[in-house]
């Protein structure tokens, strides 16, 4: 029988010392349990994604140094008979004959009484940013199957389980009993159940349980979730981890006995068990709006906590967007950290003044108010602007109002901008755009709505004040910054824009296949080129929580400087 710890944690990016810290709590933990061996998640030793930092030999050496003294410190702490993997980033020498002498690669070490016994160096370090592997020449890869107690556990790491090849081809030679996955797998929706089926579909195919182990928390725009689980060699699922928190899963697993193979590392370690079993639980995934909220809560918390902000500010304009991320911030942070500010002009309604101040109330954020009609006022007299230059003045004042509040107090802007907007550029340079990090900047408008809908009815439910204004669910978008101004004005009602861009941002067709699909040729050819005019403007904002397959700036990324026009033949 074999107790394995699957430690699914929130590491920091760069914090060797801090994620080498977690380690050795949970492998205390794990080791209180009976646990025969713990595993953690791929890069959890650096963090995940280390992008550039990746080619740096400083943090190479680092990382490498932080592994040895790791297995040193489970053995001081009376753990070195636990079997560790750790996932860390490591380098090889690629030769003389190529450019790159050290190569940074993607690695688990496995530690057990003091020293690293194995290491398992994959071909791939995905990193979701800038660093351009195609440069470095690395050797073909070695399987890596541990002997424990006359079982066989063959390591992977990531898109390593993706391919049939490669360590799952390496357990069904090995006829291993356990397929162990290290995983970095950020969160986008819909993705949890492509997980699930790949899991069990990789067990029937090598013939063996597959335990996979994946990162939780925030980095930049990255959101992991979690969701590790234990599949059975039949495919059944039989331990599924919670989503979007810490979760030490303490599974034990009856793994058939195997014959001794020519590449396998031998363990010496007994799988007695001397404490009776805690149970697992086979979690649900959650709802998906439910799934969506957490994505969005841990992504701003994790963005403001790792990065050492106090607290965040933000315009409440008694809008839905606004309203969506104070609510956001509140869970995210706690209410006595989120600051927001009212910026009333002379076209701001009185309702807008009112919803603002009505959400404060309901959430308990600082609000403060600060008129800008006189600033506006002492610009036009000196520029004499006009038109949408006005307009766009109004929405720089406010800006400007809290970029100035900002560095004067600490606090880190919110931008309020959804995915809608910003497909479409309908905002202002400088203005609503400005900020630190963008919460929805992946949340499409109809999708803002949804969410403050299921937030307010979790509230409900659980006794509590809804935190947004119903009516700023429930009246029509405006940016007033015109009399009577309505965000239909300027674009197509939000559920055909919706459909639009999902159909032109995030499936790639061209202007023929969304005509033909249905949408107004019209329509069709002037938000294609709001959008793809607006690149410019999308590669300005700020970052925020990615949580679809096609995000701006990680996923999707036009040149600015582009001829290409699409047309349609009508």
């Amino acid at each position: 029988m074999l107790r394995l710890a699957l430690a699914q944690a929130n590491a920091t990016v760069g914090d060797l010392s801090g994620n080498s810290v977690q380690i050795l709590e949970l492998a205390e933990r794990a080791h209180a349990a009976g646990a025969h061996l713990i595993a953690f998640p791929e890069m959890f030793l650096t963090g995940y994604p280390v992008e550039d930092l990746a080619l740096r030999p400083s943090f190479q050496d680092a990382s490498i140094a932080a592994v040895d003294r790791l297995a040193g410190d489970l053995v001081q702490r009376g753990l070195g008979s636990l079997i560790t993997v750790v996932g860390y980033l490591d380098c090889i020498d690629t030769g003389p004959s190529h450019a790159q002498v050290s190569a940074p690669v993607n690695a688990a070490a496995v530690l057990h009484e003091g020293r690293i016994i194995a290491r398992y160096i994959k071909h791939h370090l995905p990193n979701y940013g800038v660093f351009d592997e195609a440069r470095y020449f690395v050797p073909g890869t070695a399987p890596v199957h541990l002997r424990v107690g006359g079982t066989t556990i063959t390591l992977a790491i990531c898109e390593d389980i993706w391919q049939t090849g490669g360590p799952v081809e390496w357990a069904r030679e090995a006829a291993a009993s356990l397929l162990l996955v290290l995983n970095a797998s950020p969160y986008e929706r819909n993705k949890t159940d492509v997980r699930k089926h790949l899991c069990r579909e990789r067990a029937r195919q090598s013939g063996c349980a597959v335990a996979y182990v994946n990162l939780v928390g925030g980095q930049d725009e990255l959101v992991f979730d979690g969701d590790s689980m234990v599949v059975d060699a039949a495919g059944t699922v039989i331990a599924r981890g919670l989503q979007f928190v810490d979760d030490l899963m303490v599974v034990d697993l009856d793994l058939p006995e195997t014959a001794v193979h020519d590449d396998t590392t031998q363990v010496s370690a007994s799988l007695d068990v001397s404490t009776p079993s805690a149970g697992v639980i086979v979690n649900e995934r959650l709802p998906e709006l439910h799934e969506v909220y957490s994505a969005l809560t841990l992504g701003l918390a994790d963005y403001v906590n790792k990065n050492r902000f106090a607290s965040v500010l933000l315009g409440l304009s008694g809008g839905i967007d606004s309203a969506l991320v104070a609510a956001i911030a509140c869970d995210a942070l706690g209410a006595d950290r989120v600051f927001g500010v009212s910026m009333p002009s002379v076209y701001s309604s009185e309702h807008s003044k009112d919803d603002a101040a009505d959400l404060a109330e309901r959430t308990g954020v600082h609000l403060r108010t600060v008129p800008i009609a006189p600033m506006v006022d002492a610009f036009m007299a000196t520029l004499h602007l006009t038109g949408l230059a006005e307009e766009n003045l109004q929405a720089r004042v406010r800006g400007t109002t809290l970029m100035g509040i900002s560095n004067q107090e600490g606090h880190l802007v919110l931008t309020t901008g959804n995915k809608s907007e910003l497909s479409v550029g309908y905002s202002t340079l400088y203005g609503d755009s400005v900020g630190g990090f963008a919460p929805i900047k992946d949340v499409p408008k109809l999708l803002v709505w949804e969410l403050a809908r299921w937030r307010n009815e979790q509230a409900e439910r659980s006794g509590a004040t809804p935190p947004i204004p119903p009516n700023s669910i429930e009246k029509p978008p405006s940016a007033e910054l015109r009399p009577d101004q309505k965000d239909s004005d300027s674009l197509p009602d939000y559920p055909v824009l919706d459909a639009l861009l999902e159909g032109y941002v995030a499936a790639d067709h061209g202007a023929e296949q969304l005509v033909e699909a249905g949408f107004d040729a019209a329509v069709v050819e002037r938000i294609i080129r709001l959008t793809d005019g607006a690149e410019y403007k999308r590669r300005q904002s700020p970052p925020g929580t990615k949580i679809s397959l096609r995000a701006f700036g990680r996923d999707r990324r036009l040149p600015i400087t582009n001829a290409w026009r699409e047309g349609t033949r009508s």
